[in-house]
């Protein structure tokens, strides 16, 4: 499923752009999307039985397997849940990349990963490698506590300053 952030810059784009419609297909979740549309439609998804919805207003809305709900509805639920989600990562250590390169939770791609949610680690755990310039370079935790959340996936491109893991102290 996606996170919330990048619903958010969903929403953003299809609002901002001149696309009337948008669909995103994921590991059998589906999100549609739908603007200035003031006509009655059916959706089936996922051998769901068939709703018809009537909108009456040139409201932009969001069809998914549960039951729509208008962007500006999606924005504000959005908004509470970051706000919740920063509520509950500010005593959170952030492990964050100290260059651009290529983000490798372990030291081969067979080998187990350098840490898992709910690893203990110090000072000097290794917790992943970022590779940049065909120089792999080992990321330490700085910080003794627990990983708590992975925040990139392994082969991901990672900006300089990006957070990889989230910390419990």
């Amino acid at each position: 499923m996606l996170k919330v952030q990048e619903i958010r810059e969903l929403i953003k784009l299809v609002d901002q752009s001149s696309i009337d419609e948008f669909v995103y297909e994921n590991e059998g979740s589906k999100i549609k999307m739908k603007k200035n549309v003031a006509a009655t439609y059916v959706s089936q998804i996922n051998s769901v039985p068939q709703e018809v919805e009537t909108v009456s207003t040139p409201q932009p809305v969001l069809t998914t397997a549960t039951p729509s709900v208008t962007i500006q509805e999606l924005k504000q639920e959005l908004q509470e849940a970051e706000t919740a989600n920063q509520a509950d990562t500010t005593n959170l250590h952030k492990i964050v990349s100290p260059m651009v390169g290529t983000f490798y939770a372990s030291p081969t791609p067979d080998a187990d990963q350098y840490v898992k949610i709910g690893s203990t680690v110090t000072k000097d755990s290794i917790v992943c490698i970022v590779e940049a310039m065909k120089l792999f370079n080992e990321i330490e935790a700085e910080i003794n506590g627990e990983i708590v959340e992975v925040l990139a996936k392994s082969g991901q491109l990672v900006e300089y300053g990006q957070p990889l893991f989230l910390v419990k102290p």
